[in-house]
């Protein structure tokens, strides 16, 4: 009995899960494109920022050792 179960859980999870996958909107290239270039490009900016605040706070902190 329990494995009659597991295998009818399993079909209606896969069933599910295919249901799912149906459900999914893939964007065109043309927006892959842009949100992948905002993604690099904000990535890096944030990379510029906290590379800035480290070495301000390592500056400080040498000047507060000296």
């Amino acid at each position: 009995m329990a494995e009659t179960e597991k295998k009818v859980s399993k079909k209606s999870w896969f069933k599910g899960l295919k249901a799912e996958f149906r459900k999914i909107i893939w964007v065109d290239n043309k927006t892959l494109g842009k949100q992948t270039v905002a993604v690099v490009a904000i990535s890096a900016v944030t990379c510029g920022l906290i590379t800035l605040v480290d070495s301000a706070v390592i500056e400080f902190v040498n000047l507060l050792i000296k």
